[in-house]
């Protein structure tokens, strides 16, 4: 699906300012500040489109990250996903059915829906937690340094008429030196270059430039998120030996000390054997398919009107014209240490998304594939739901 481009920018109506960024990344209910998070870089990203130029922003494209961070962070439909997985899997059935079944030949009384709801359930329930909270972080982490990074710079020299290096230097004299995580080089680069955009009046440089600068605000943001990417991803992993221990608790409970003598004197003579292997096998396939239903989850991005991204599939989109050829050498520079694929899509998709040059790889073709994307400016929520965002409220329905 080819993105639908630009046609007349459409007027910012609130401006957030740093104290606006300040106080939603204080806010400690992780689900509210989410939303909040999302509905100001929505605001951020009408209102630099208004001062800089029509072209995507990178908080335009953060609006639609952190609206599908939400939903992880607000476990929506995680849960209920992975267990219709879990329930519909035929190698998972037969391993639960051998196990059931070894287990009623040493005397055991198992019931099934009692194995599956006490145990893996409650893997689900801990699983989802750790990738709520995982991306929950990585999300005010971003939001709280960059997000306030933008609305200071449309502060300082947002309303400049012309060039005015004074309000450039004075903005970027607030960013730290050094290299990512902890230096700002990229953010000092990639506002240089917003700034610089401004003011060019050549179609194509003006468009190169905001390519540049949003990818530059993307390395540094991925390269400081690293850790919560990995943890999100890790969430998913289960001790195995745990969920092995509370299945045969489950078979063979601890308060019945018949079940536990029986158990003990299978053990001591050997017969448990085939219970074990049954045991790992049930435990190792519960593993991949929730480690796999949760990664599917977490990648995925979707944007309006329809499109729904695998990040782990290559972009099936195209360049918009503008940027087919690109002549600015700091961009194609970049693009070089970033793009593994230079100037194709072929092998855009990230198979390891805790990767960094994997994940800027896909990040970097995202990026240039839709910088002209209307649609990227729709609204991520109701006026209702926007309403009472702004009233500090949780909005109601779908979100």
């Amino acid at each position: 699906m080819v993105p639908k481009p630009f046609s007349s920018p459409a007027p910012a109506q609130f401006i957030p300012t740093v104290a606006d960024v300040d106080r939603i990344a204080a806010l400690t209910d992780p689900v509210l500040r989410n939303l909040q998070i999302t509905q100001c870089y929505s605001d951020v990203s009408a209102a630099f489109r208004a001062q800089i130029g029509m072209s995507a922003n990178w908080c335009t494209f953060a609006t639609w990250a952190s609206k599908q961070a939400g939903q992880t962070i607000r476990r929506e439909d995680l849960i209920r996903t992975v267990e219709a997985v879990l329930s519909s899997d035929q190698a998972i059935s037969q391993a639960l059915l051998r196990l059931i079944t070894l287990a009623k030949q040493l005397g055991a009384t198992p019931d099934t829906s009692v194995l599956q709801q006490s145990v893996w359930y409650g893997l689900l329930i801990a699983a989802a937690d750790r990738a709520s909270d995982a991306v929950s972080r990585g999300n005010k982490k971003v939001f709280e340094e960059i997000a306030r990074e933008f609305a200071r710079f449309m502060a300082t020299c947002g309303s400049d008429t012309v060039f005015t290096q004074p309000h450039l230097d004075a903005f970027c004299d607030g960013l730290r030196p050094g290299d990512p995580p902890h230096g700002q080089r990229y953010l000092r680069q990639a506002f240089t270059h917003y700034y610089q955009s401004r003011f060019e009046t050549d179609p194509k440089k003006q468009s190169e430039l905001r390519l540049l600068a949003n990818l530059e605000v993307g390395f540094h943001e991925q390269t400081r998120l690293q850790p919560e990417i990995a943890e999100s991803l890790n969430a998913a992993t289960i001790d195995g030996n745990e969920l092995k221990r509370q299945l045969r608790e489950l078979l063979f409970p601890t308060g019945s000390w018949l079940s536990r003598l029986r158990l003990s004197f299978l053990d001591l003579f050997g017969q448990t054997n085939a219970l074990d292997k049954a045991l790992d096998r049930l435990v190792s396939l519960v593993q991949v398919q929730i480690r796999s239903a949760i990664t599917a989850h977490l990648m995925t991005l979707t944007f309006p009107p329809n499109v729904r991204l695998r990040l782990g599939h290559d972009l099936t989109t195209t360049f918009p014209a503008s940027l087919r050829t690109l002549t600015n050498a700091d961009l194609r520079s970049l693009l070089g240490q970033i793009d593994l694929s230079p100037d194709s899509l072929n092998q855009s998709g990230a198979v390891d998304w805790a990767n960094l040059p994997e994940r800027m790889h896909f990040i970097a073709d995202l990026f240039r594939c839709y910088h002209e994307s209307a649609d990227l400016f729709s609204s991520a929520f109701t006026m209702e739901q926007i309403t009472a965002l702004r009233a500090g409220q949780r909005p109601t329905g779908r979100l």
